[in-house]
């Protein structure tokens, strides 16, 4: 019986392994320490239009998480999936708090937060790639998603070094909603769009330190269960 329980009150993550949302949520459940099970959605093989994932989310986007009854997906734009299901993991797993209690610094950790959520991941997801390819040509893709995570970075790098917060990570010396939302888009700028992050030192050494975390390394890409060869 407790078993049974237990196994209803888990949380259950609908993801991709290279979605950068749903490598924020990972982050999230990985900081707090929360124990979930990992449902994969192939977004290649169209799997996020499959009739049971759509009752899910309609709008057919991930990452969702099932909470019981409650399913907190996307509401209104991609990128604000993952901001919901933090919003839901800071009230019911509070530790480690996930923005500070100086009020500049957590209108910094939003601004930084809303840069990568707003202004350079759903400018160039998967849909918006696909129709620039078919639209424009093969391969203009690549060059509309560097412009974007070029001109998203200098910002970034910009308002870090303007407010003069950044201390180990992006706004202190704790990991705070800023580095959740960061640290997927640099891996996957280094990683996949090959981005020259000479360009910006500050993001740069962010990223050492977050492949050096033991929360951010076990949200991984390559490490989920879904992505080929994982280990």
């Amino acid at each position: 019986m407790a078993e049974a329980e237990a196994t209803a009150a888990r949380l259950r993550l609908y993801s991709y392994w290279r979605s950068t949302c749903s490598h924020r949520a990972r982050i999230a459940l990985s900081l707090k320490g929360v124990d979930y099970e990992y449902k994969a959605v192939n977004l290649l093989k169209g799997e996020q239009s499959d009739p049971e994932f759509v009752k899910l989310n309609p709008m057919k986007f991930v990452p969702a998480l099932v909470d019981g009854d409650s399913v907190i997906g996307d509401s209104y734009a991609i990128a604000l999936a993952s901001m919901e299901i933090l919003c839901l993991l800071s009230q019911k797993y509070p530790e480690p708090p996930l923005l500070p209690h100086d009020l500049q610094k957590k209108a910094l950790n939003h601004q930084i937060a809303s840069i990568v959520a707003s202004g350079i991941q759903p400018l160039h997801n998967l849909t918006v790639l696909r129709f620039i390819d078919q639209r424009v040509g093969a391969g203009e893709s690549v060059l509309w998603t560097q412009q974007q995570i070029e001109r998203g970075f200098t910002a970034i790098e910009n308002l870090i070094q303007l407010k003069g917060c950044a201390g180990k990570y992006a706004t202190g010396d704790e990991v705070q909603l800023a580095d959740v939302f960061l640290a997927p888009q640099i891996y996957a700028a280094i990683e996949r769009t090959k981005i020259d992050m000479s360009n910006y030192p500050t993001l740069a050494r962010l990223h050492s330190e977050y492949m050096a975390h033991p929360a951010f390394v076990a949200a991984l890409p390559g490490r989920q269960p879904d992505a080929p060869f994982s280990s």
